[in-house]
């Protein structure tokens, strides 16, 4: 396993980093199960388990407690807040009525009394930078969380932020967990600059492309995939998008046999090789899924590997552009580019 620094903090994470959206109901996952992937990925080197309250509606969290009992020093723990959590119209967002509440759920259910990370979900266009930044100082200031990051954020709304904390003079993000992978490459183009420019921490989420880019999928098989059945219009080779994505695997495919690797090692080696990635958040839903993406942990890719993929996706493209969740909320709502 190799290590690196979470931005600016000082914290050494490694590559590759446990996330739990499958434990509970998501992925049909038990608690052992969940605690034997724990266990698997701890003796591996992995120290840094990423969680959610959205999660299972909280059972991932809940899971995530139990499997760490004991051995809660050991683990760089973050979860993240702001999604929906019930049908009550305050219970979401970066209020600081809710990410209090939000929080004290979240280490009810952690059996914890702080998270190292604690994650703004998606940025919430309804609530200030200040209103959220300065809830979230005083919850540090209060020891319940040691830093503080965002997920899936615009760039635009990044730097705003940086900002906001720099003129306020309250706690900054250190973190951004983007997705990012062969298949979906739209955070080079902005994103991920902009984290290098601020020094944040990247944990990059999706790295297998939900799956696609797991070698479960391929020309002339059935899908089958646990994430094919819950969201099946992601796989369905009637739409354009699908078939350009099946094929970039098959060539993908080729240059991984090329180079001697597996497709998840190519996978997993292409986005932990940028310069801006921290770690990589793998979501194994069994133990089996656990060991093949753990042989990825020191893959190094060649310049000629590399450079064989930007022949395949060109950087900055994004192959299913209508599957991200940072686009500007103006690109989506037609009334945002209207003047009234």
């Amino acid at each position: 396993m190799q290590y690196r620094t979470l931005g600016r903090t000082g914290v050494q994470v490694s590559t590759l980093a446990l996330g739990a959206m499958n434990f509970g109901a998501i992925g049909r996952t038990t608690q052992d199960e969940a605690t034997a992937l724990v266990d698997a990925a701890l003796e591996a080197g992995v120290n840094l388990i990423d969680t959610a309250d959205r999660y299972s509606g909280g059972q991932s969290e809940e899971m995530v407690g139990k499997a760490i009992a004991g051995r809660r020093d050991d683990i760089v723990l973050a979860t993240k807040a702001t999604m929906p959590m019930g049908e009550e119209r305050n219970h979401k967002g970066g209020s600081r009525r809710w990410l209090v509440t939000a929080l004290e759920d979240s280490l009810r259910r952690l059996g914890v009394d702080h998270v190292d990370l604690y994650q703004m979900h998606r940025w919430d266009p309804e609530t200030s930078d200040e209103e959220t930044l300065s809830a979230l100082t005083d919850l540090q200031r209060a020891g319940k969380i040691r830093y503080f990051g965002s997920s899936t954020f615009p760039a635009y709304r990044i730097v705003q932020a940086q900002w906001a904390a720099r003129d306020l003079r309250l706690g900054r993000y250190v973190t951004e967990q983007p997705g990012y992978s062969i298949l979906q490459r739209g955070a080079e183009t902005h994103v991920l600059p902009v984290t290098e420019e601020y020094g944040l921490g990247v944990l990059v989420w999706s790295p297998l492309a939900s799956g696609w880019l797991s070698g479960a999928v391929r020309a002339g098989r059935d899908i089958t995939t646990n994430r094919s059945q819950v969201l099946p219009e992601r796989f369905d080779l009637s739409l354009p998008a699908n078939r350009a994505r099946l094929d970039a695997v098959e060539r993908l495919a080729a240059v991984a046999e090329g180079a001697g690797l597996t497709m998840i090692q190519l996978a997993l080696g292409f986005v932990t090789a940028h310069p801006a990635v921290t770690s990589a958040l793998i979501g194994p839903r069994t133990t089996e899924h656990l060991r093949a993406q753990l042989a990825a942990a020191d893959t190094v890719l060649s310049a000629d590997v590399l450079d064989a993929v930007d022949e395949i996706v060109a950087p900055g493209v994004d192959l299913a552009p209508h599957e991200k969740f940072d686009t500007p909320p103006a690109l989506l709502d037609a009334s945002l580019r209207r003047r009234r």
